[in-house]
């Protein structure tokens, strides 16, 4: 039995950066990627609380992701309170892990809102439109609304947030029978510096 051949990236440090960025990138285009949904890990008065979100952009540039949120939810309330998050995604085909560790500023009321709801689909703005607001406690499942896309449009903004995360340290885990490689970055004033750690 033939093995495919090792990725570009599985003893090239820069290689794996790129990669790492690249299927972040992809995964924000692309609703098939297994990294188009990440567990987004935040901070509540009672301990941590895990989700999953969309992921919306990746900016290697930057070092920043972006999903959304209602601002009515949990997660807005708790990345008000304190920014420290963390996201986890995995891709089954790749067999590669992301983990990003940063610190999370909500975006309500300003440009990079706007142009993000400008950018959402008619579909996804439904949901900002719900009654009750997420998390609210219901007397049956079915005992809430959702606007129509028309309705959404207006209805649901009040409640859209866009969440850009800036990433303070990056993980990237490779598995493979002929040695797993997984490498991790932390940023400084100076740029991103990083190397190989035990998987």
């Amino acid at each position: 039995m033939t093995r495919a051949p090792l990725p570009d990236f599985y003893d090239d440090l820069d290689a794996t950066f790129a990669a790492l960025w690249r299927l972040l990138g992809d995964g924000a285009a692309q609703g098939r990627s297994g990294f188009h949904l990440a567990a987004l890990a935040t901070l509540s008065p009672d301990g941590p609380r895990l989700r999953t979100v969309v992921l919306r952009e990746a900016d290697a540039e930057s070092g920043t992701l972006r999903f959304h949120c209602d601002r009515r939810s949990d997660k807005a309330a708790e990345i008000l309170e304190n920014p420290a998050c963390a996201l986890a995604a995995y891709d089954e085909a790749s067999k590669i892990q992301i983990r990003i560790e940063g610190r999370a500023t909500l975006h309500a009321d300003d440009s990079v809102a706007e142009a993000a709801w400008a950018g959402s689909r008619a579909m996804s703005r439904v949901c900002y439109g719900a009654d009750p607001a997420p998390g609210t406690a219901l007397p049956t499942g079915d005992a809430y609304t959702l606007p129509d896309e028309e309705t959404a449009a207006t209805l649901g903004r009040p409640h859209f947030a866009a969440v850009m995360v800036r990433a303070e340290r990056l993980d990237f885990l490779y598995l493979d029978r002929r040695g797993h490689r997984r490498a991790a970055w932390k940023r400084s004033p100076t740029g991103w510096s990083g190397g190989w750690i035990a998987p």
